[in-house]
């Protein structure tokens, strides 16, 4: 009982500070319901009205919007995909194999790390551009398919969860080196691989930047872009807009409450070796 009354102002703390962080989702869902007059209007609405269909019909006029919505899926599932292709090849490789210059190597990765993102936009432009990848969707997966985090991530969890003993048992029984990769390592790296498809997947689906510099014609947009495509200084139709960024937010809920759990596993199981 003394425990409880000690421990209920930090919940109560806690509870505030949910709704606090809540508190513009709810309103996002609630103005999606409603004109641009009723917004702004006093007092502010506070409940659901009946005007999405209309908010969606004035979005689906000014952008080809279920096809921006379908090239975010495709943006961000090729992202995801890759990503944990090569990340997990990578910490794979720096956790288990010892070759020359690794400690070197790995160290050059992580300095990525400290680089402001701003500094590649200019750089990233450039090559695109010479690659001839301007206004195409695959410069918006390809160039960031082997994180340095996502790297980090797998190398530390592979310390902790593959025990070398089985790795050279499988080489003894005559498995080569990629089929050890596909059918050993990666059913031990589930849990963090589930965590870092995750943070990827929401990372690329709220891409802003890479989108606004390579991206040109209105049907290529990711969803983002689209959105932000649309807004001006004297005839942006908030209505509309938020019912877009609700239809935008919904994947990325669904996807936490089902993988919140998995996600905090993920981020601290190589914690410890």
């Amino acid at each position: 009982m003394k425990a409880s009354m000690k421990t209920w102002p930090a919940y109560l703390l806690v509870g505030c500070g949910a709704l606090l962080m809540l508190a513009p989702f709810y309103f996002m869902f609630v103005f999606a319901t409603h004109t641009r007059t009723e917004i702004f209007s006093q007092p502010l609405p506070l409940f659901f009205s009946n005007s999405f269909q209309a908010n969606l019909e004035i979005l689906n006029a000014r952008l080809p919007f279920w096809r921006n919505v379908g090239w975010s899926v495709y943006v961000a599932i090729a992202s995801t995909l890759l990503t944990l292709f090569f990340c997990s090849l990578a910490g794979y490789a720096f956790a288990m194999f010892e070759f020359r210059h690794k400690q070197t190597l790995f160290g050059l990765v992580m300095a990525t790390m400290l680089l402001p993102s701003f500094m590649s936009m200019i750089p990233s432009f450039m090559i695109m551009d010479a690659l001839g990848w301007i206004d195409q969707h695959r410069a918006l997966y390809i160039p960031g398919a082997a994180s340095a985090f996502g790297i980090f991530l797998m190398r530390q969890f592979a310390l902790s969860a593959i025990p070398p003993e089985l790795l050279e048992a499988a080489r003894m029984d005559g498995c080569g080196e990629f089929s050890i990769y596909w059918r050993i390592v990666l059913p031990l790296l589930k849990p963090a691989l589930g965590t870092l498809g995750l943070i990827t997947f929401i990372s690329s689906w709220n891409n802003f930047i890479g989108p606004l510099i390579v991206m040109r014609s209105a049907d290529s947009f990711t969803l983002p872009l689209a959105l932000r495509s649309i807004q001006s200084p004297e005839n942006t139709e908030w209505g509309a807009l938020m019912a877009g960024s609700a239809i935008a937010t919904v994947p990325l809920l669904v996807l936490f409450f089902i993988f919140s759990r998995q996600l905090i596993a993920g981020l601290t199981a190589g914690a410890v070796k």
